[in-house]
């Protein structure tokens, strides 16, 4: 059974036992203020009966009153076994029936009767006649033709049954429109989650423009899960994009060094087997070329050990690995990041700009990443600078330090900025100028989005380029 069909079961039968407790209320509550009138006007008039005249003469029961004409009543005595009877009940042939003396009660009570097929209600009470000869005992019965109440209270009963069975198939027929209609938004969720679930289209959503109620509510919860979900799904293909092309880059930058080892073993072994007695190559000659083979091996087994470590650390910032941070003091490290940087291989001019402005400042970080962070920014201004100056300096704005390094080499153009810092990507690669993997870059922007900073870059084709790492500074110092 649906959820809208078992609602409007639960609604009708909760609305047919109020129907049926109205029902019965108004009922009640018709037929005992009917018959009380009658009862009371039944007490009333028995209290006003009389007889005519004394017991030994011929009796006449008289109902005093313009409203006794509607009456009928007898007097039964029982020791004479004698029934008297009013004038009205003696017109219509009409006799209720006597109870024995024995089964005559002290109070009185009344009855519900019905001769000669029409009903009666009749007041009866004991009675005792005073006479001549003695006080006699008997039972004295008023009674009224109840025939229009019955009808009245049979065709109010009708109407009760048939109004609340009428209003009970109404409503259920309404109920069950309203509870479709109601329900309709709660089909549209459904044929959406098969729709994603039959498909992979997640830019899907619910349209419903009703009102801001438990099903739109519901509506809005789904559309904002199923934007969350896009989101991630989106985010997860870029992810494979990402791996997979990190997986082929990578493959790509280790077959060089690859082939150039193996390409260098085996003239090595061709070279050691032929040895220096077949007169083709001398010792000498020999030697030197294995000297040179062997050099370019250890040069190809530095670079693949770069490589694997820069992939390393790239590893780690995708699986959102992070690093322990604590105040580091910026002249002390900036210092020794400058007398170590004098000392990488160049053709550039190294000039360090005056660093003691940096006395007393800190930041919260990771020394030796942030350290490895500055070489590559120097070490790549190094290589795109055959001639001319590369230079360190220290700005400050508002609550941020910017580490600056400048040099004057041979630029980028303004399309290549946005890329940079993507793996792989070398904005010389086309000239092939300069030698590297281009995952440096990649690491320099993890260490700097790690410790909540930010990169500026100004470069021109031709004229240099200026990179400005901004880092959040901390105002107080660590405590000593």
């Amino acid at each position: 059974m649906s959820i809208k069909l078992r609602l409007t079961a639960w609604f009708s039968g909760i609305l047919a036992v109020m129907l049926l407790a109205l029902s019965a209320a108004i009922y009640g509550f018709v037929y005992y203020s009917t018959y009380d009138d009658i009862k009371d006007k039944l007490k009333y008039q028995t209290g006003m009966v009389k007889f005519s005249s004394d017991w030994n003469y011929d009796l006449k029961l008289t109902v005093a009153g313009p409203e006794g004409q509607n009456l009928f009543a007898q007097a039964y005595i029982y020791e004479a076994k004698r029934l008297i009877a009013s004038d009205s009940l003696k017109s219509t042939g009409l006799q209720f029936g006597v109870p024995e003396k024995s089964a005559l009660g002290t109070h009185p009570v009344f009855i519900q009767t019905t001769v000669a097929g029409n009903p009666f209600l009749i007041y009866q009470t004991a009675i005792s006649i005073s006479t001549t000869s003695g006080d006699l005992s008997g039972v004295l019965q008023v009674a009224t033709y109840t025939g229009e109440q019955v009808k009245l209270l049979d065709r109010l009963k009708n109407i009760l049954l048939v109004g609340s069975f009428a209003t009970l198939i109404a409503a259920f027929t309404l109920g069950l429109f309203l509870a479709r209609k109601s329900m309709s938004p709660i089909g549209k969720v459904i044929e959406a989650a098969n729709g994603i679930q039959t498909g992979n289209d997640l830019s899907s959503r619910i349209e419903y423009d009703g009102p801001s109620d438990e099903i739109g509510r519901l509506i809005q919860t789904v559309n904002s899960m199923l934007g969350r979900m896009e989101g991630f799904y989106r985010e997860l293909e870029d992810s494979y994009a990402t791996q997979r092309r990190f997986v082929s880059d990578a493959s790509h930058e280790l077959r060089t060094p690859l082939t150039t080892i193996r390409g260098n073993i085996e003239l090595l072994q061709k070279v050691w087997e032929l040895g220096p007695g077949d007169g083709k190559m001398s010792e000498a000659e020999i030697r030197q070329l294995s000297i040179e083979s062997v050099q370019d091996i250890a040069d190809e087994s530095r670079r693949m050990s770069r490589l694997i470590g820069d992939m390393l650390s790239l590893a780690r910032a995708d699986t959102g690995r992070t690093f322990d941070k604590e105040p580091v003091a910026l002249e002390p490290m900036m210092t020794e990041v400058a007398r170590r940087a004098a000392l990488l291989p160049r053709q550039a001019e190294w000039i360090v700009g005056d660093l003691t402005n940096l006395n007393g400042k800190y930041i919260v970080g990771n020394k030796d990443y942030l350290q490895q962070m500055m070489f590559i920014f120097i070490d790549n201004a190094f290589k795109y600078t055959p001639s001319g100056e590369v230079t360190l300096s220290a700005v400050f704005y508002q609550d941020q330090v910017g580490l600056r390094i400048s040099d004057t080499g041979i630029g980028m153009d303004k399309d290549e900025v946005p890329h940079i810092f993507d793996r792989f990507y070398r904005a010389d690669e086309s000239r092939g100028m300069t030698e590297g993997i281009g995952l440096g870059l990649s690491i320099a922007k993890w260490i700097i989005d790690e410790h909540k900073g930010s990169v500026e870059v100004v470069t021109r084709q031709g004229e240099g380029t200026t990179f400005i790492i901004w880092l959040p500074l901390l105002f107080a110092p660590p405590l000593e």
